[in-house]
């Protein structure tokens, strides 16, 4: 998929910070992003990310997690749209982002939004995760 494709596929709100600040090395770990940007919508009835433009999303992003850095984010750095420069926050509780999440369902959500892609849960890994243990799986 070339670079520009995918922002006519990947809707603003759901875009992930690599793809935001400019990678175009990447591959389903941005659908995983997704994937908790629309989790954490689902349960707060709101987006998550709600941004008007590709800045205000990464701050907007930055904002709840964090400024990634190198050591939140080994690489970060290299990637073509990072600066140095961008304002630093400090990341939130998501406990307090989405309140009505239980510990299962945060612990989950945090390993869809990790900054590092290959550190993301896949979607296998997701649905062994613990919050969706009382759900019986179609084979």
């Amino acid at each position: 998929m070339s670079m520009g494709s995918i922002f006519q596929v990947v809707t603003l709100w759901y875009r992930a910070p690599e793809i935001l600040l400019g990678s175009r090395q990447y591959s389903t770990p941005v659908d995983m992003w997704s994937v908790g940007c629309i989790f954490a919508e689902m349960v707060n009835q709101k987006p998550l990310f709600p941004g008007d433009s590709e800045i205000d999303e990464l701050f907007k992003i930055f904002r709840v997690l964090g400024t990634p850095n190198e050591q939140s984010w080994p690489g970060v750095s290299s990637l073509p749209d990072y600066k140095s420069a961008f304002p630093k926050w400090q990341a939130q509780a998501l406990a307090t982002i989405v309140p009505t999440l239980d510990p299962a369902g945060l612990d989950l959500l945090s390993k869809m939004l990790r900054y590092e892609p290959n550190k993301r849960i896949t979607a296998r890994q997701a649905l062994e995760h613990e919050y969706f243990k009382d759900l019986e799986m179609v084979q």
